[in-house]
Protein backbone atom coordinates (compact mmCIF):
# COMPACT_ATOMS: atom_id res chain seq x y z
CA UNK A 1 0.00 0.00 0.00
CA UNK A 2 0.96 3.43 -0.70
CA UNK A 3 -0.04 5.65 2.37
CA UNK A 4 0.68 9.82 3.46
CA UNK A 5 1.73 10.54 6.83
CA UNK A 6 1.34 14.13 7.57
CA UNK A 7 3.65 15.21 10.73
CA UNK A 8 5.75 12.03 10.14
CA UNK A 9 8.84 14.71 10.67
CA UNK A 10 7.50 14.45 14.59
CA UNK A 11 7.46 11.92 17.85
CA UNK A 12 4.87 9.64 16.87
CA UNK A 13 4.61 10.09 12.87
CA UNK A 14 7.82 9.11 12.35
CA UNK A 15 7.38 5.79 14.71
CA UNK A 16 4.45 4.63 12.48
CA UNK A 17 6.26 5.77 9.41
CA UNK A 18 9.04 3.34 10.33
CA UNK A 19 6.64 0.44 11.27
CA UNK A 20 4.56 0.99 7.65
CA UNK A 21 7.96 1.02 5.95
CA UNK A 22 8.97 -2.70 8.18
CA UNK A 23 5.48 -3.76 6.59
CA UNK A 24 6.89 -3.23 3.15
CA UNK A 25 4.35 -0.28 2.70
CA UNK A 26 5.10 2.54 0.71
CA UNK A 27 5.32 6.17 2.51
CA UNK A 28 5.44 9.69 1.70
CA UNK A 29 5.71 12.06 4.51
CA UNK A 30 4.42 15.53 4.66
CA UNK A 31 5.76 17.31 7.10
CA UNK A 32 6.72 21.38 6.61
CA UNK A 33 9.39 20.23 9.56
CA UNK A 34 8.14 23.81 11.50
CA UNK A 35 7.94 21.31 15.24
CA UNK A 36 9.48 18.30 13.80
CA UNK A 37 13.09 17.59 12.07
CA UNK A 38 13.71 15.86 8.96
CA UNK A 39 16.20 14.09 10.21
CA UNK A 40 13.90 11.91 12.06
CA UNK A 41 11.62 10.68 8.95
CA UNK A 42 12.98 7.45 8.51
CA UNK A 43 15.17 6.17 5.60
CA UNK A 44 13.13 4.51 2.64
CA UNK A 45 10.15 7.41 3.11
CA UNK A 46 9.67 10.04 0.69
CA UNK A 47 9.71 13.74 2.56
CA UNK A 48 7.51 16.25 1.20
CA UNK A 49 8.28 20.03 2.51
CA UNK A 50 5.03 21.61 2.67
CA UNK A 51 2.06 22.05 5.41
CA UNK A 52 -0.73 19.78 5.93
CA UNK A 53 -3.08 22.99 3.93
CA UNK A 54 -0.83 21.89 1.22
CA UNK A 55 -2.07 18.08 0.87
CA UNK A 56 -3.92 18.74 -2.50
CA UNK A 57 -0.37 18.97 -4.14
CA UNK A 58 0.75 16.26 -2.79
CA UNK A 59 -2.42 13.64 -2.85
CA UNK A 60 -3.47 11.35 -6.41
CA UNK A 61 -5.48 8.54 -6.37
CA UNK A 62 -1.87 6.57 -6.32
CA UNK A 63 -2.71 6.99 -2.21
CA UNK A 64 -4.54 4.21 -0.18
CA UNK A 65 -4.89 6.36 2.43
CA UNK A 66 -3.48 9.01 5.00
CA UNK A 67 -2.50 8.69 8.80
CA UNK A 68 -3.04 12.05 10.13
CA UNK A 69 -0.27 13.55 13.13
CA UNK A 70 0.26 17.12 11.43
CA UNK A 71 -0.62 19.91 14.12
CA UNK A 72 0.20 21.67 17.49
CA UNK A 73 0.14 19.79 20.52
CA UNK A 74 0.98 22.51 23.72
CA UNK A 75 -2.09 22.82 25.84
CA UNK A 76 -0.82 25.34 27.53
CA UNK A 77 0.56 27.50 24.57
CA UNK A 78 -2.55 27.28 22.76
CA UNK A 79 -4.37 28.81 25.98
CA UNK A 80 -2.01 31.62 25.22
CA UNK A 81 -1.81 31.27 21.47
CA UNK A 82 -5.53 30.11 20.65
CA UNK A 83 -5.68 31.45 16.72
CA UNK A 84 -2.36 29.05 15.57
CA UNK A 85 -4.30 26.22 17.07
CA UNK A 86 -7.50 26.53 15.17
CA UNK A 87 -5.29 27.12 11.86
CA UNK A 88 -2.90 24.39 12.27
CA UNK A 89 -5.11 21.98 13.85
CA UNK A 90 -8.41 22.52 12.64
CA UNK A 91 -8.21 24.33 9.58
CA UNK A 92 -5.68 22.43 8.31
CA UNK A 93 -7.88 19.26 9.04
CA UNK A 94 -10.50 20.83 7.36
CA UNK A 95 -8.08 21.42 4.26
CA UNK A 96 -6.89 17.57 4.17
CA UNK A 97 -10.37 16.50 4.43
CA UNK A 98 -10.63 18.68 0.69
CA UNK A 99 -7.64 17.34 -0.52
CA UNK A 100 -8.41 13.38 0.29
CA UNK A 101 -12.35 14.16 -1.47
CA UNK A 102 -11.09 16.01 -4.87
CA UNK A 103 -8.17 12.89 -4.81
CA UNK A 104 -10.38 10.05 -4.25
CA UNK A 105 -8.34 8.92 -0.97
CA UNK A 106 -10.47 7.37 0.78
CA UNK A 107 -8.99 6.21 4.24
CA UNK A 108 -8.20 8.42 7.05
CA UNK A 109 -6.33 7.37 10.44
CA UNK A 110 -6.50 10.72 12.88
CA UNK A 111 -4.47 11.62 15.44
CA UNK A 112 -6.99 12.78 18.10
CA UNK A 113 -6.74 13.51 21.78
CA UNK A 114 -7.65 12.99 25.08
CA UNK A 115 -7.61 16.63 25.50
CA UNK A 116 -11.38 16.07 23.97
CA UNK A 117 -13.37 14.93 27.47
CA UNK A 118 -11.90 18.07 29.71
CA UNK A 119 -12.58 17.38 33.50
CA UNK A 120 -13.99 14.15 33.06
CA UNK A 121 -17.15 13.04 35.83
CA UNK A 122 -16.17 9.22 35.59
CA UNK A 123 -12.40 7.66 35.64
CA UNK A 124 -11.99 5.60 33.30
CA UNK A 125 -13.00 7.41 30.25
CA UNK A 126 -15.00 5.58 27.70
CA UNK A 127 -15.55 7.32 23.89
CA UNK A 128 -19.03 8.06 24.94
CA UNK A 129 -18.17 10.34 28.03
CA UNK A 130 -19.04 14.09 27.60
CA UNK A 131 -16.85 16.32 25.39
CA UNK A 132 -15.72 19.45 27.45
CA UNK A 133 -12.54 20.29 26.35
CA UNK A 134 -10.59 22.68 29.09
CA UNK A 135 -7.55 23.52 26.74
CA UNK A 136 -8.09 25.28 22.76
CA UNK A 137 -5.84 22.39 21.69
CA UNK A 138 -8.51 20.14 22.90
CA UNK A 139 -11.12 22.05 21.50
CA UNK A 140 -9.05 22.47 17.89
CA UNK A 141 -8.91 18.58 18.13
CA UNK A 142 -12.74 17.64 18.55
CA UNK A 143 -13.68 20.34 15.80
CA UNK A 144 -11.55 18.29 13.79
CA UNK A 145 -12.82 14.95 14.77
CA UNK A 146 -16.61 16.26 14.44
CA UNK A 147 -15.17 17.75 10.20
CA UNK A 148 -14.20 13.84 9.83
CA UNK A 149 -17.81 12.56 10.97
CA UNK A 150 -19.33 14.98 9.03
CA UNK A 151 -16.77 13.50 5.80
CA UNK A 152 -17.85 10.21 6.75
CA UNK A 153 -21.10 10.78 6.37
CA UNK A 154 -21.35 13.08 3.42
CA UNK A 155 -19.19 11.36 1.51
CA UNK A 156 -18.49 7.54 2.72
CA UNK A 157 -14.80 8.46 3.76
CA UNK A 158 -13.29 5.47 5.89
CA UNK A 159 -12.26 6.78 9.00
CA UNK A 160 -10.53 6.31 12.65
CA UNK A 161 -9.59 8.49 14.97
CA UNK A 162 -7.56 7.29 17.83
CA UNK A 163 -7.53 9.33 21.37
CA UNK A 164 -4.35 9.27 22.89
CA UNK A 165 -3.88 9.41 26.34
CA UNK A 166 -0.25 10.43 27.36
CA UNK A 167 2.68 9.27 25.07
CA UNK A 168 6.27 8.31 26.29
CA UNK A 169 8.96 5.66 25.44
CA UNK A 170 10.63 5.03 22.58
CA UNK A 171 10.57 2.34 19.70
CA UNK A 172 13.98 0.82 18.27
CA UNK A 173 13.63 -0.42 14.96
CA UNK A 174 14.39 -3.72 13.04
CA UNK A 175 17.90 -2.32 12.01
CA UNK A 176 18.67 -1.25 15.79
CA UNK A 177 17.97 2.28 15.46
CA UNK A 178 15.79 4.31 18.27
CA UNK A 179 13.88 6.03 17.81
CA UNK A 180 12.00 8.85 20.43
CA UNK A 181 11.00 11.80 21.95
CA UNK A 182 12.59 15.34 21.25
CA UNK A 183 10.81 18.09 20.98
CA UNK A 184 12.28 21.80 20.69
CA UNK A 185 11.26 23.49 22.98
CA UNK A 186 10.67 20.39 25.07
CA UNK A 187 6.95 20.18 26.72
CA UNK A 188 6.53 16.94 27.93
CA UNK A 189 7.23 15.70 31.33
CA UNK A 190 9.66 12.60 30.55
CA UNK A 191 12.28 14.24 28.81
CA UNK A 192 12.03 17.19 30.96
CA UNK A 193 12.83 14.88 33.49
CA UNK A 194 15.67 13.79 32.21
CA UNK A 195 16.90 16.95 31.40
CA UNK A 196 17.25 17.94 35.63
CA UNK A 197 18.70 14.10 35.65
CA UNK A 198 21.58 15.12 33.60
CA UNK A 199 21.82 18.98 34.84
CA UNK A 200 21.34 20.06 31.37
CA UNK A 201 18.47 22.50 33.68
CA UNK A 202 18.80 23.21 37.10
CA UNK A 203 15.42 21.72 38.33
CA UNK A 204 12.14 19.96 37.65
CA UNK A 205 9.17 21.90 37.75
CA UNK A 206 5.79 20.54 38.87
CA UNK A 207 2.42 22.18 37.98
CA UNK A 208 0.68 22.03 40.81
CA UNK A 209 0.65 20.11 44.35
CA UNK A 210 -2.79 21.12 45.68
CA UNK A 211 -5.14 18.93 42.70
CA UNK A 212 -7.86 16.40 44.29
CA UNK A 213 -5.53 13.59 43.71
CA UNK A 214 -4.06 11.07 46.56
CA UNK A 215 -0.26 13.20 46.29
CA UNK A 216 -1.91 16.71 45.17
CA UNK A 217 -0.56 16.22 41.31
CA UNK A 218 -1.73 15.43 38.35
CA UNK A 219 -2.55 11.92 37.36
CA UNK A 220 -2.44 10.63 33.62
CA UNK A 221 -2.67 7.47 31.61
CA UNK A 222 0.53 6.88 30.23
CA UNK A 223 1.01 4.04 27.18
CA UNK A 224 4.54 3.68 25.44
CA UNK A 225 4.80 5.14 21.63
CA UNK A 226 5.47 1.78 19.90
CA UNK A 227 2.18 0.06 22.03
CA UNK A 228 0.33 3.05 20.26
CA UNK A 229 2.05 2.98 16.64
CA UNK A 230 1.08 -0.16 16.49
CA UNK A 231 -2.60 0.43 17.29
CA UNK A 232 -2.31 2.89 13.83
CA UNK A 233 -1.62 -0.07 12.06
CA UNK A 234 -4.74 -2.26 12.90
CA UNK A 235 -6.77 1.04 12.66
CA UNK A 236 -5.82 1.04 8.77
CA UNK A 237 -7.01 -2.55 8.14
CA UNK A 238 -10.28 -1.68 10.35
CA UNK A 239 -11.63 1.26 8.89
CA UNK A 240 -14.82 1.30 6.65
CA UNK A 241 -16.17 3.15 4.55
CA UNK A 242 -19.41 5.35 5.77
CA UNK A 243 -17.77 4.30 9.07
CA UNK A 244 -16.30 7.37 12.01
CA UNK A 245 -14.79 4.49 14.15
CA UNK A 246 -13.30 6.16 17.50
CA UNK A 247 -10.79 4.48 20.14
CA UNK A 248 -9.14 5.81 23.43
CA UNK A 249 -5.70 4.61 23.54
CA UNK A 250 -4.37 3.95 27.15
CA UNK A 251 -3.23 1.45 29.62
CA UNK A 252 -6.03 2.16 31.89
CA UNK A 253 -3.30 3.14 35.00
CA UNK A 254 -3.06 6.38 36.00
CA UNK A 255 -0.03 7.80 37.15
CA UNK A 256 0.88 10.67 39.05
CA UNK A 257 3.53 13.25 38.14
CA UNK A 258 5.15 12.70 41.70
CA UNK A 259 5.53 8.94 40.42
CA UNK A 260 7.03 10.02 36.90
CA UNK A 261 9.71 11.85 38.65
CA UNK A 262 10.56 9.24 41.32
CA UNK A 263 10.68 6.47 38.48
CA UNK A 264 12.98 8.89 36.41
CA UNK A 265 15.08 9.13 39.45
CA UNK A 266 15.28 5.58 39.56
CA UNK A 267 15.86 5.03 35.74
CA UNK A 268 18.23 7.22 35.34
CA UNK A 269 20.10 7.11 38.95
CA UNK A 270 20.15 10.82 39.53
CA UNK A 271 18.48 12.80 41.87
CA UNK A 272 17.55 16.38 41.18
CA UNK A 273 15.50 18.98 43.11
CA UNK A 274 12.04 19.69 42.29
CA UNK A 275 10.36 22.72 42.31
CA UNK A 276 6.45 23.35 42.87
CA UNK A 277 5.12 26.02 41.08
CA UNK A 278 1.31 26.82 40.39
CA UNK A 279 -1.26 25.36 38.12
CA UNK A 280 -0.86 25.08 34.16
CA UNK A 281 -4.26 26.61 32.99
CA UNK A 282 -6.18 23.91 30.96
CA UNK A 283 -5.04 21.02 32.79
CA UNK A 284 -7.38 18.59 34.28
CA UNK A 285 -6.62 16.71 37.36
CA UNK A 286 -7.23 12.99 36.31
CA UNK A 287 -7.09 11.47 32.62
CA UNK A 288 -7.39 7.68 32.60
CA UNK A 289 -8.56 5.59 29.32
CA UNK A 290 -10.95 3.07 29.39
CA UNK A 291 -9.45 1.19 25.97
CA UNK A 292 -12.02 -1.83 26.14
CA UNK A 293 -13.27 -0.59 22.58
CA UNK A 294 -10.14 -0.24 20.97
CA UNK A 295 -8.83 -3.95 22.59
CA UNK A 296 -11.92 -5.74 21.31
CA UNK A 297 -12.60 -4.09 18.70
CA UNK A 298 -8.96 -3.72 17.10
CA UNK A 299 -7.81 -6.35 18.67
CA UNK A 300 -5.15 -4.45 20.15
CA UNK A 301 -3.12 -5.62 22.95
CA UNK A 302 -0.35 -3.21 24.57
CA UNK A 303 2.65 -5.10 25.79
CA UNK A 304 4.98 -2.76 27.17
CA UNK A 305 2.28 -1.42 29.50
CA UNK A 306 4.85 -0.81 33.08
CA UNK A 307 6.04 3.25 33.89
CA UNK A 308 9.73 1.22 34.09
CA UNK A 309 9.10 0.11 30.86
CA UNK A 310 7.97 3.18 29.53
CA UNK A 311 10.82 5.63 31.63
CA UNK A 312 13.70 3.16 30.39
CA UNK A 313 13.16 3.22 26.38
CA UNK A 314 12.84 6.55 26.66
CA UNK A 315 16.08 7.16 28.43
CA UNK A 316 18.03 4.55 26.13
CA UNK A 317 16.94 7.05 23.54
CA UNK A 318 17.40 10.12 25.42
CA UNK A 319 21.08 8.87 26.16
CA UNK A 320 22.00 7.82 22.44
CA UNK A 321 20.38 10.82 21.07
CA UNK A 322 23.41 12.74 22.81
CA UNK A 323 26.05 10.47 22.70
Amino acid sequence: MKYLVTGGAGYIGSIVATMLLEEGHEVVVLDDCSTGAAERVPAGATLVRKRVQDAAEVLDDSFDGVLHFGGLIAAGESMAKPEIYWEANTTATFGLLNAMREANVRTLVFSSTAAVYGNPTEVPIKEDAAKAPTSTYGASKLASDMAISSEVTAHGLAAVSLRYFNVVGAYQDKSGLWHGENHDPETHIIPIAFEAATGERPSFGLFGDDYPTPDGTCIRDYIHVADLAEAHLLALRAAEPGQHKIYNLGNGNGFSNKEVVATVKKITGADFPVEIGPRRPGDPAELVASSERARTELGWKPSRETLDRMVADAWEYYRHARA
